[in-house]
């Protein structure tokens, strides 16, 4: 909202610069949207056996939730059901120590699960994310009413390629939608990449879109300016301080 000029106060005019400052400081803090930040985990990227590279994996949630990552997508899809659940309960707890540890006790991360609806429930995630080729949003929230124990409303992250997919995944009662690959990978060079304007596009529908694929530091603020509400990465969080990551993608 622009402000008007300043009135005259005993036969003068605030300084203009002043006046200048303070609605350039106002439009700011009301065009400011807050980053949101969403780290997909993938244990196979940490060096050492099987053993040493889940310690480190939690580890690196731990770190991930002191930086104040809203999101954890953990997507360790090689993992039993059993097995998923052990890790995502250690995950939970970590989760939860630090809920502890902050001073008014509010947890900001939330632990998503990769696919697996049924493990998400059986360990009280917070939600879980979907794939294209897995079971729609309005399913997920069909599974949820029959269930006694479930979360009262469990967040749904789902993966989209087009801007119809961030269309269809609102329409069907998705919390988020992850547009990728945004840029080429360099892992996956065969993907497609969106592009911006892709991302710009599918940013029009009434849902938080994260971009995905192949997103840097360099190239993270391309996607904020082309409408996404925030990033999504493994390596870009998995290979750095995440602490600083975090705070170099929030003062974008």
């Amino acid at each position: 909202m622009w402000a008007e000029p300043p009135c005259a106060t005993n036969g003068r005019l605030p300084s203009a610069f002043r006046w200048l400052k303070t609605v350039r400081s106002t439009l700011r803090s009301e065009m400011h949207r807050p980053c949101t930040l969403y780290y997909i985990t993938d244990r196979s990227q940490f060096p050492g056996n099987e053993a040493a590279r889940r310690q480190l994996l939690l580890q690196r949630i731990s770190e991930a939730t002191r930086a104040g990552i809203d999101y954890i997508q953990l997507r360790e899809k090689d993992l039993p059901a059993r097995e998923l659940e052990e890790l995502a309960g250690q995950a939970i707890r970590i989760l939860e120590d630090e809920r502890l540890r902050t001073a008014n006790g509010d947890m900001r991360t939330a632990l998503l699960i990769n696919s697996r609806t049924d493990v998400a429930l059986a360990v009280a995630a917070h939600g879980v994310h979907l794939r294209s080729d897995d079971i729609s949003p309005a399913d997920v929230r069909r599974m949820c009413s029959a269930r006694r124990d479930a979360p009262v409303r469990l967040t749904i992250s789902q993966s989209c390629h087009h801007p119809n997919d961030v269309q269809q995944a609102a329409r069907e009662g998705a919390n988020l939608a992850l547009l990728a690959p945004v840029f080429e990978k360099k892992d996956d060079p065969s993907a497609k990449p969106a592009g911006l304007e892709a991302l710009r596009r599918a940013c029009q529908y009434n849902i938080p879109v994260l971009a995905l694929g192949g997103i840097t530091l360099t190239n993270a603020a391309a996607c904020l300016e082309a409408g996404a509400a925030g990033i999504a990465a493994i390596r870009l969080f998995q290979a750095n301080d995440i602490a600083e990551v975090a705070r170099r993608l929030r003062d974008l």
